[in-house]
């Protein structure tokens, strides 16, 4: 089992969830406002006068095989608009209950 956590700007947010609905992948926590930037080119998302955007963000557990066209999905929805980015990090979950 992985763990997967996305950032994406708030205006993906529906996208984020269809994908999610699209793939299967039923249990997530969402986590409406997470200010940040980007380590390559990424913006500030701070909520502020300056930087007015933010971000969200969700995580989800999902079984090895459902991974890849986890990511596949995220990266394709980066490239329809890299302006307001999305990215996916993977851990391994090593034990649950």
């Amino acid at each position: 089992m992985k763990a997967v956590f996305i950032v994406f700007n708030q205006a993906n947010t529906e996208r984020v969830e269809y994908m999610l609905d699209y793939l299967e992948i039923r249990g997530f926590t969402f986590f409406e406002q997470v200010q940040g930037r980007g380590s390559k080119t990424g913006e500030p998302r701070r909520g502020t006068h300056t930087w007015p955007e933010m971000n969200s963000a969700l995580i989800t557990m999902v079984e090895d095989d459902k991974v890849d066209d986890l990511l596949k999905t995220v990266h394709k929805l980066d490239i329809r608009n890299k302006d307001i980015g999305v990215r996916a990090f993977v851990w391994d979950i090593v034990q649950s209950y």
